[in-house]
């Protein structure tokens, strides 16, 4: 089979839970992928690899609370758009919120931290959600519940863009539980709250940039 053809090696889980043993260290990495993009996987291998986690999820949501959802393509699509995106054994795509029916972060979450407590998970975000972090339902409970690990992707002046999600609400409010970039690799074993900021990822996309007026996907 030609490498064009073939199937992409990112397992998926439309209706069931991944599988979950204890002591592994899952990150979780949230969001419509409308459309998935090369920045999702850059930096996901980049938490895989300074962080040591096991796997990363990609939770692909049904509607994120904050977005309109007018051009928001079927799950099913994003879905298998997000595998064949991730195209790596250590990236799952799950539809994990859609069959244990949540809509915000904070449900995901406590429902993760009672069916596997076993485990050990982290919240991956990136910058421009760090700035916003403050808008989540029930945003200090996520904090309390799961180390986060915050990506600054580099823009145009990527110092001056990690300065400005820095400064905002949450992240000041958090401030004590900051964890220093150079031991980001304990964060997952880290009881919450605890969060890190970490810098060096040198791509910047955005699904939004990635789609046409009229909600479709560039090809």
């Amino acid at each position: 089979m030609s490498e064009r053809l073939r199937a992409p090696r990112s397992p998926i889980f439309m209706h069931g839970f991944p599988p979950v043993a204890p002591g592994l260290r899952i990150g979780l990495l949230g969001g419509s992928f409308n459309p998935p993009h090369a920045a999702h996987r850059a930096a996901t291998l980049f938490a895989m690899k300074r962080l040591r986690l096991d796997f990363v999820w990609w939770l692909v949501s049904p509607g994120n609370p904050l977005k309109d959802r007018s051009n928001l393509h079927d799950l099913t699509e994003r879905v298998e758009a997000a595998a064949a995106m991730a195209d790596h054994p250590r990236i799952i795509v799950s539809c994990l919120e859609s069959v244990i029916g949540t809509r915000y972060t904070v449900d995901t979450v406590t429902f993760l931290r009672r069916r596997c407590s076993h485990a050990r998970f982290v919240w991956i975000m990136g910058a421009d959600n760090l700035a916003q972090f403050h808008r989540w339902g029930r945003w200090q409970q996520i904090a309390d519940q799961i180390p986060i690990a915050t990506i600054n992707r580099a823009s145009s002046d990527p110092a001056s863009q990690g300065c400005r999600a820095l400064a905002a609400r949450a992240p000041q409010a958090l401030a004590r539980f900051r964890l220093p970039e150079r031991d980001s690799r304990s964060l997952a074993d880290r009881n919450p709250p605890a969060w890190t900021f970490l810098t060096g990822l040198k791509l910047t996309m955005s699904s939004t940039r990635l789609r046409n007026p009229d909600g479709s996907w560039k090809s």
